[in-house]
């Protein structure tokens, strides 16, 4: 295949299409940021029963919270149910407040470090996660959600530290190891990012989220029919269809979208909470 596109151009717009080649794959809203934290943002029975449909968690979530604004509880589930339906502001106006009412609760630090970063505030956003846990007792998840936030900032070297304290205390874990490949494609280190993806890849734990990172790896490279198996794998018909459109799209046009943000398309921070 000739390649028609500058790579310098096309991995500052790269980020965008692995997002639109996420959504494409059916993840729903909830699950975009809910994969990678795990048990960080579940806190009792009543996390647990959260409805699935986010508007309606917002609004099951939303009672409780203004029943008393000072519940642990209930601000964490509405601050999760509001990010997950795109009230990304709010949830983290929410959230704030709470961890002024609770002060010290790491799962509400979490949680407000987290839609910080959904705000585009990376540097708050490490600061609030690093309070969420200590240097003696670190949460692996959380060591690989700052590192989503370190390469947002443009400091990767920075952040595959923190994939690699991640990967020390949860060896092998996909999301970690899709994040830490991410995080070499961003400096344009291609083959590196493909090796760190293709471990992911090999876990039976790996989602498509990952698929789609190889597939997105793969293609800018060059080796498009390999990134077209990749990222049709386990899709139906007609989203399979559509992310090889959009892959196509990608790696064929010569610069990116003008004004496309540069958001890195992480498992990290698309992954549960």
């Amino acid at each position: 295949m000739r390649q028609r596109f500058s790579p310098a151009r096309l991995l500052a717009s790269a980020s965008l299409v692995a997002m639109v080649a996420i959504s494409l794959g059916g993840c729903t809203a909830m699950s975009k940021l809910s994969d990678v934290t795990g048990s960080i943002g579940s806190t009792g029975s009543r996390a647990e029963a959260a409805p699935s449909d986010p508007a309606r968690a917002v609004e099951v979530y939303g009672e409780r919270y203004r029943a008393n604004p000072k519940d642990a509880e209930a601000a964490l589930g509405y601050g999760q149910a509001l990010r997950a339906n795109g009230q990304r502001a709010q949830a983290a106006a929410v959230l704030e407040q709470a961890t002024i009412a609770n002060p010290g609760n790491k799962a509400l630090l979490a949680q407000y470090g987290r839609a910080l970063a959904d705000n585009g505030n990376f540097q708050q956003a490490f600061d609030v996660l690093s309070k969420a846990h200590s240097p003696d007792n670190p949460d692996w998840r959380l060591l690989s959600v700052q590192g989503t936030v370190l390469d947002q900032m443009g400091r990767h070297e920075e952040a595959r530290s923190y994939y690699a304290s991640s990967l020390k205390i949860a060896p092998g874990d996909p999301g970690v190891l899709s994040n830490l490949g991410l995080s070499y494609m961003l400096s344009k280190d291609l083959p590196k990012a493909e090796e760190a993806l293709r471990q992911a890849y090999a876990s039976p734990r790996a989602g498509s989220r990952v698929r789609q990172n190889l597939g997105l790896v793969v293609g800018l490279q060059g080796r498009f029919a390999e990134a077209e198996t990749i990222v049709k794998a386990d899709l139906p018909p007609d989203q399979a269809a559509a992310n090889v459109a959009y892959l196509k799209d990608m790696l064929n046009r010569s610069e990116g979208p003008r004004g496309a943000p540069k958001r890195t398309p992480v498992a990290s921070l698309s992954q549960s909470d």
